[in-house]
């Protein structure tokens, strides 16, 4: 079986406007929609980060996909990403997810692997989560994922304020079940996010966990003040995520937090992107949760790898998100069932994009008591429906927009003066 084919669709979809410290999500979100095509007739697809850099990027590996097994995946590796290149920066934590030049040849190559790892489970007719190595679950819980958000075309209308707050996830998980929540934080000065976190506890209850993500919004001073304010609300299963900048940030704050008698731990998927930042967090004991993500992290069997490195290490693992339509969902919801320590509740941005905007065949993946199931099919278990495809690139050539730029969108919308500056508090 050869490569004879790869298809690659730019589309765009609607987004909210939903808040981080990055700044504010621009009325559309891009998306790369990737077909391969075998000379045998069997075709995969996969998603990923969308906009002029990605796209070129998968059109410059054309050379190197086409004619190649999809089965020949480790070498195919090899040749896109060579060796890793030694420890990350701080880029990551000033660029939005997708706009790291240090993982650009991981994200090519993740959709390359993707779309083959579903060729390849079509081929034996297994689920990806089985060509992997066999599930160790059959459904993958995921998290209401709320963010603070100016009122727009959604159902969930303007939140502000903890009131807000409680009410969007009230909805959230009347619709999908989740029964863990995440709080994009960042956003209000920290005593309306600690009201925000202590409002959800009251309202769910001790037995769902809770966890914050600033995107290393505080200063280290900051994120140990939050950190002993939450102390019960970020217990039992819940987390601090990327409190403030940088591992040796992050270190400190464990330290204070140690001192005062508080394990809440801290994860991160933006000072832990790559697999040479793991044992520089594990030693400075900065990071005791890492986030996987199958698109920046190089692929489905690289994030089974970094499992077995944070088993081996004695770190937890759950995983990121970026906003993504069923595609993607399901590409994350086969590694998530294949490896056995991500056991929290995977983040997932997928309530927030409309059934419009699917391009899964039969529209939106379900929900069922907040995780997806997966089904006895080969492969991810998805195809594609051209129509949707077709409304998705039709709406992305209309657009201007090329890149994701939240700073911009806050300073056309929100106050013209703003600049993302870390920490902020």
């Amino acid at each position: 079986m050869k490569i004879s084919a790869l298809k690659l669709h730019p589309i765009a979809i609607a987004d909210p406007p939903l808040r981080s410290s990055y700044g504010l999500h621009a009325p559309f979100a891009l998306r790369t929609i990737v077909e391969i095509e075998t000379d045998e007739g069997i075709s995969g697809v996969a998603e990923t980060y969308g906009g002029d850099a990605p796209l070129a990027a998968l059109e410059a590996a054309r050379a190197q996909v086409l004619g190649r097994d999809p089965f020949q995946l480790a070498s195919l590796h090899q040749l896109m990403c060579g060796k890793d290149s030694g420890a990350g920066d701080s880029t990551q934590t000033w660029l939005v997810p997708g706009e790291n030049p240090l993982d650009q040849n991981n994200r090519t190559f993740a959709a390359i692997e993707i779309a083959c790892l579903d060729i390849i489970g079509k081929a034996v007719g297994k689920p990806v989560c089985d060509v992997l190595g066999g599930r160790v679950r059959d459904r993958v819980p995921f998290s209401a994922y709320l963010f603070y958000k100016h009122g727009g075309e959604d159902e969930y209308g303007e939140v502000l304020d903890a009131a807000a707050a409680v009410r969007e996830c009230r909805q959230m998980i009347a619709q999908y079940g989740f029964q863990e929540i995440k709080l994009k934080g960042g956003v209000l000065p920290p005593d309306e996010e600690i009201a925000t976190i202590q409002a959800l506890r009251a309202e769910f209850g001790a037995k769902v966990p809770l966890r914050i993500d600033p995107n290393c919004a505080w200063s280290v001073a900051t994120s140990v003040r939050v950190g002993q304010s939450l102390a019960d609300e970020l217990s039992d299963g819940g987390y601090l995520e990327d409190p403030c900048p940088g591992l040796e940030g992050m270190a400190e704050v464990r330290k204070r937090l140690l001192a005062l008698g508080l394990e809440t731990p801290l994860a991160s998927n933006v000072a832990v992107t790559r697999f040479s930042d793991v044992p520089k967090a594990r030693a400075l004991d900065a990071v005791q949760i890492v986030l996987s993500d199958p698109h920046y992290w190089g692929g489905l069997r690289q994030v089974q790898s970094l499992a077995q490195v944070c088993e081996v290490l004695g770190m937890g693992l759950s995983m990121h998100s970026n906003s993504h339509l069923g595609v993607s969902l399901m590409a994350m919801t086969h590694v998530a069932a294949a490896s056995p320590n991500l056991t929290f509740a995977c983040d997932t941005h997928y309530p927030w994009q409309t059934a419009q905007d699917e391009v899964v065949e039969g529209g939106r993946v379900p929900f069922v008591n907040g995780a997806v199931v997966i089904q006895e099919k080969p492969g991810l278990g998805v195809t594609l429906d051209y129509d949707q495809v077709a409304r998705g690139r039709e709406r992305y050539a209309a657009i201007p927009l090329r890149k994701r730029d939240d700073e911009a969108e806050m300073r056309k919308h929100v106050d013209s003066e703003w600049k993302r500056v870390l920490p902020r508090w």
